[in-house]
């Protein structure tokens, strides 16, 4: 039921003289309230409100092309008003590999053997590995007591140079040029990163003026062919592929004709992801090989590993199980530089020798570099002792 409240009646208003006496009480009529008027406002107050608009989830394509067409329309920016590429100290100075480095010379500006401890154990918590860690540090060690060096400053640059050292062998760029069309099969276990850095490598390898095609051989993980085939609209390259769930083997087949026919430059494959563990995953990729070398006996050209740089020392296991199961012929090492240690790398490097030739420094198409052994040390080292 409907409660209606009695309006407090207004103020009298001052009589007009001029009026005239009609005889009807005015008070008492302006003390009756309005029904109607009191209706309407009671329905109001119980009326439920008014549905909003539902939200409209804007089409996502259509924002895409709406913000291509308005890139496109802008002019393009000259030299000085690109944006300065980040160096690679920006990029992996937030790695725990050159935090620990650098807190460790703030905090021992002096030289002598807790410095030296300090820096064995900083080694070791960055998956640089014990025999590597130990090693480097009692090689310094011996020449500190020798008087080679005149200040913990010293010790910093021979530090560099020790470093730099165990790199410089694996510092070795891909050369794709060697075959036609040259064949790259990459490898590693789910969730590395492998299909984006497939689709920087086609990116990179557009930007050079070289003819791309992909493999959509990742036919058992779920919806990793539409990922591939997005990054080959994005970057306008040609993918090769047949659903999941279809044979790898045969798809990378089906890619490795369209490319010779169609004379294809740099033919890039996808395989699925898998542990070092799963035999039967594993078992397939020596199938892919073979099968590509009916085509073409000394493809795969490049078996490229792609690698976690936060897992530490877990990729040791990995690169050795893949390496005797597809023959791994290099390696890229991504998220160096988010969370990673950074010390991987110069285990990698003292285990297996193999060639390191690209890192994966940032999400932009960019920032997967060409591996540069100064560069590196350089970014994960502090620029002087006071950080």
């Amino acid at each position: 039921m409907l409660k209606f409240w009695k309006k407090k009646p207004a103020d009298p208003a001052p009589a007009d003289p001029s009026a005239k006496d009609d005889g009807v009480d005015r008070a008492a009529e302006t003390a009756i309230p309005d029904l109607g008027s009191a209706v309407a406002e009671a329905m109001a107050e119980i009326a439920p409100p008014e549905p909003m608009a539902p939200e409209v989830e804007p089409d996502v394509e259509e924002t895409l092309v709406v913000e291509e067409a308005r890139e496109a329309a802008q002019p393009a920016p000259t030299e000085a008003e690109r944006p300065a590429k980040r160096n690679w100290r920006d990029r992996l100075s937030g790695s725990g590999f050159a935090k620990s480095l650098t807190s460790l010379f703030v905090r021992h500006p002096k030289l002598d053997d807790d410095l030296l401890d300090e820096l064995e154990t900083a080694l070791i918590t960055a998956d640089v590995g014990v025999e590597a860690s130990t090693s480097l540090v009692e090689s310094l060690r011996k020449r500190m007591h020798k008087r080679e060096f005149a200040d913990a400053g010293a010790l910093l640059k021979a530090l560099r140079a020790e470093l730099v050292a165990l790199l410089k062998p694996v510092e070795k760029p891909l050369d794709t040029t060697t075959h036609s069309p040259f064949v790259i099969l990459t490898v590693g276990i789910n969730g590395v990163g492998k299909t984006t850095t497939i689709g920087k490598l086609a990116r990179r390898f557009s930007d050079e003026g070289r003819s791309v095609l992909l493999a959509a051989g990742d036919t058992f993980r779920a919806a990793a062919v539409e990922q591939l085939k997005t990054w080959g609209d994005r970057n306008k390259v040609p993918v090769v592929s047949q659903g999941q769930d279809a044979d790898s083997a045969s798809v990378i087949f089906d890619a490795l004709q369209a490319a010779r026919s169609r004379g294809t430059q740099v033919l890039i494959a996808d395989t699925a992801g898998r542990l070092h563990t799963q035999g039967g995953l594993m078992d397939e990729l020596g199938k892919i090989v073979r099968v590509m070398k009916k085509l073409d006996p000394a493809a795969p050209h490049e078996v490229l590993m792609v690698i976690d740089g936060t897992t530490g020392q877990n990729a040791i296991s990995q690169v050795r199980q893949f390496r005797d199961t597809s023959g791994v012929t290099g390696l890229v090492v991504t998220k160096l530089d988010g969370t990673a240690k950074g010390g991987v790398m110069f285990a990698l490097a003292r285990e297996f020798g193999l060639p390191i030739r690209y890192v994966g420094l940032g999400e932009t198409t960019t920032d997967l570099r060409v591996f540069e052994a100064e560069s590196f040390v350089d970014g994960l080292l502090p620029a002087n002792l006071g950080g």
